[in-house]
């Protein structure tokens, strides 16, 4: 311990001391603010540089990063509407195409033509077929009504007839129709007959025969005279009976008809009756193939 002077002040190597105590810790004291001043300006310096960066933002300047997006660059081909008829291919027939078609590629030539330019759009009404192949294919022109349709998913059940000098109507025949092709608009086709009081049973439906071929079924009726046609798409009548008698009750009918076609051709084998208030009053007709 330093003893103190006689004046009781510290000696001048105390004081010495002590001013060196005081110089270190007034130093030592400069380089810690100047060490944290230091270490503040670094910090400083290191967040300036990190908000010199700029970070990827979802801004409308930013480039879009490339994606896997399928949506077009240029305007996406227009389907087809609700109201425009598809084209698909024709599918298999089950019916004897009688008329107006030969078959369903026929038919599929029509449906283009129809969505094309609406070209004869009566083939879309049942009723208006079934009196068109009364009238114009087997030219009973007398049959000139349609009294009911029925039908039933892609098949048509058409009264035609006429009317009695009573004015009341009378069924002649009642024509059965189906929808063929496929796709769209598949228009009606006549298939055959739905027969009650005068049927037309041999051939058979959808047989292929020669000439001269056996025709029959059966009749209900009194003083009746049968009138057989044969007709072929596309060339009209190839063969033709003169009038059978016949009559009675479900009584049983027959001839031997020759014709004229090539073999494969389709044939509608018609059979008819009147003379008593019209020229044609009850018809029946079945549908055929020529074989080699």
């Amino acid at each position: 311990m330093t003893e103190p002077t006689p004046d009781g002040k510290p000696d001048q190597s105390t004081r010495t001391i002590r001013r060196w105590v005081w110089t270190l810790a007034s130093v030592a004291a400069v380089l810690a603010v100047a060490v944290a001043v230091l270490i503040v300006l670094v910090v400083r310096s290191d967040d300036d540089d990190r908000r010199a960066v700029p970070t990827p933002s979802a801004s409308s300047t930013a480039t879009p990063a490339p994606s896997t997006s399928t949506t077009p660059t240029e305007p996406a081909t227009p389907s087809a509407t609700a109201t425009e008829p598809t084209t698909t291919p024709p599918s298999a027939f089950g019916y004897q195409p009688l008329w107006p078609f030969a078959g369903v590629e026929d038919a599929a030539v029509w449906q283009r033509a129809y969505r094309d330019g609406g070209h004869q759009p009566w083939h879309l009404d049942a009723g208006l077929v079934a009196r068109r192949f009364t009238q114009s294919y087997l030219g009973y022109q007398d049959v000139d009504r349609v009294l009911r349709k029925v039908i039933s998913d892609d098949q048509a059940w058409v009264d035609v007839g006429f009317r009695l000098p009573d004015g009341k109507p009378s069924t002649a025949a009642v024509v059965h129709l189906a929808k063929i092709g496929s796709g769209s608009y598949a228009p009606w086709e006549v298939v055959g007959t739905k027969d009650s009081t005068l049927s037309l049973t041999t051939p058979r439906y959808g047989a292929t025969v020669t000439s001269p071929m056996a025709v029959g079924g059966r009749i209900t009726g009194v003083d009746e005279s049968l009138v057989i046609r044969v007709l072929r798409l596309g060339t009209g009548e190839v063969g033709r009976s003169p009038g059978i008698p016949a009559g009675g009750q479900n009584s049983p009918w027959s001839t031997t008809m020759p014709f004229g076609a090539p073999a494969g051709s389709v044939l509608t084998i018609a059979v008819s009756t009147g003379g008593h208030v019209a020229g044609v009053e009850r018809f029946a007709i079945t549908g055929v193939r020529v074989g080699s």
